[in-house]
Order: structure tokens, then sequence, then C-alpha cells
């Protein structure tokens, strides 16, 4: 149990990274770089900002579960 929850660690951690990299700072950040740059005329967040906001949400649920799941791993065993 505790690789299994090692390896969903690794890859939910690599993802985060990748996603919180994409996510449009106050100075564009990396999202600029692959398209993301461009600003919507109605001054609100696109449906693409804000499902990139429910994923990284998601996956950093999945990467707070593992560790905490882990955590008790470790402690009980």
């Amino acid at each position: 149990m505790a690789i299994a929850l090692e390896i969903v660690l690794v890859i939910s951690s690599l993802l985060l990274i990748v996603l919180v990299l994409l996510h449009k700072g106050k100075g564009g950040g990396l999202s600029d770089m692959f398209g993301g740059g461009v600003t919507t005329s109605v001054g609100g967040s696109s449906v693409a900002e804000r499902n990139l906001d429910r994923i990284t949400v998601a996956i950093g649920l999945i990467w707070a579960a593992c560790i905490i799941g882990l955590g008790l791993i470790v402690k009980n065993g």
C-alpha cells in the first residue's frame, strides 16, 4: 500500500508543479509560452482558466491525501 501511495505522490507532485506553472500570474508566467496569455474581453475568467483551477485543486487534494496516508502508514507500521 505504501508503494502505491508513493507512486501516486510522485505523479501528483509533478502534475501539481506543471499545473501551477501554467496558471496566469500577474506577469503572465509560463502560460504565455503555451498560448495562455490571450486576454478575454469579458474581464472574467475563461472556461479554460476555471477548469485549470479545478484540476489544480483536485490534484492538490490527491497530493494532500497521499501525504496524510503515508504519514499514517509510517506512524502505525
